[in-house]
């Protein structure tokens, strides 16, 4: 039988002891938003974003004018605080804010740093990538590691599913290093391997073969760049896209050289292509160890056998990303976790 609280003539409450202990894991914060003009986009048509947050954290959360009242228990209170003031400075700094985002900045709450993540850090600027379209920042700590890694490192390795931004934010790197002058040349390359499928079945010419393999990597240079921009400094030389093959006998001097795909390359395509780095440049080999679609019998993927042998090399960094990591629609991260899990 529930116990009643009783209320003095002085308007507080006497709560029975053994509800107390209840009483202390609930919390209610307001917080105010002085820049009304972006509401709107904060709270989302009908209050979405705030119902989205308040699903995944369990929170009730109510908008009253500039004013959100946020409830709950204690910690989810605090999160759900964090993630609608990290919303409302992404706005404020002109990037874009939908569900996938808002998703991100609810599971990096869960991390100790988000503040010093996003906006500012002890020691150093923000954590960010500058290109012509838009200002990057991270999503998860472990982008916030890789990007600092894209940032300082020779040669980085980056290991983990799908939709952890692996190559998304390589492709950003080297267009922000490219528009400054940093390098030369853009490089993007990938092998022409897919599941089942060879060249040969498609029709056209080489290019027409190629390209459809190497579509993920022209995703991420438009959304990045003006697509006029890519398409000139395609026709100039300046961006390449090409498969692992045409890489064979050339040396990659002033360059950014990102390799997409890699679990799919054999021990001598990944030797042939770390041995191109030249001269002022920069190499980001991106890929998912369980996902090898290696053709032709083979069963040692390149990806695997040089992170094994160049691990803890001076100058090269290896980032890892899991399925938390996952920053497109939470679903794709349950499905990671779930054939993870199938395979362990």
């Amino acid at each position: 039988m529930a116990r009643k609280s009783h209320r003095t003539d002085h308007g507080s409450t006497l709560v029975h002891p053994e509800d107390r202990r209840d009483a202390a894991r609930r919390a209610r914060t307001e917080v105010a938003f002085e820049e009304q003009a972006v509401l709107g986009a904060l709270f989302g048509e009908f209050d979405a974003n705030l119902v989205q947050i308040e699903n995944r954290l369990g929170v009730l959360i109510a908008a009253r004018g500039n004013k959100v009242v946020i409830e709950g228990a204690e910690d989810d209170v605090a999160r759900a605080r964090e993630v609608l003031v990290s919303m409302h400075e992404r706005l404020l700094g002109g990037q874009e804010l939908d569900s996938g985002s808002i998703e991100a900045l609810i599971a990096l709450s869960n991390e100790p740093t988000l503040d010093g993540i996003i906006t500012t850090e002890a020691s150093g600027p923000p954590i960010m990538i500058r290109t012509r379209r838009k200002t990057i920042v991270p999503r998860t700590a472990a982008q916030a590691d890789y990007m600092r890694q894209l940032a300082s490192r020779d040669i980085i390795f980056a290991l983990g599913p799908a939709g952890t931004g692996k190559t998304y934010l390589a492709v950003a790197q080297a267009v922000s290093q490219l528009i400054t002058g940093s390098v030369q040349r853009l490089i993007l390359s990938r092998p022409a391997v897919e599941a089942g499928e060879r060249l040969g079945f498609l029709p056209g010419d080489m290019k027409e073969k190629v390209d459809p393999y190497l579509r993920p990597l022209y995703d991420a240079l438009y959304d990045c760049m003006p697509p006029e921009q890519v398409d000139r400094r395609i026709a100039s030389g300046e961006i390449e896209i090409a498969p692992i093959a045409f890489m064979r006998g050339r040396t990659l001097s002033d360059a950014f050289v990102i390799l997409d795909e890699a679990q799919n390359t054999t021990r001598e395509q990944m030797k042939m292509f770390l041995t191109r780095f030249g001269q002022n440049s920069r190499m980001v080999v991106c890929g998912d160890p369980k996902q090898v679609d290696i053709p032709g019998g083979h069963t040692h993927s390149g990806l695997i056998d040089a992170v094994a042998r160049l691990n803890g090399v001076d100058g090269i960094a290896v980032s890892y990303f899991t399925a938390a990591d996952v920053v497109r629609h939470p679903i794709v991260g349950r499905i990671v976790e779930a054939y993870e899990g199938a395979q362990a």
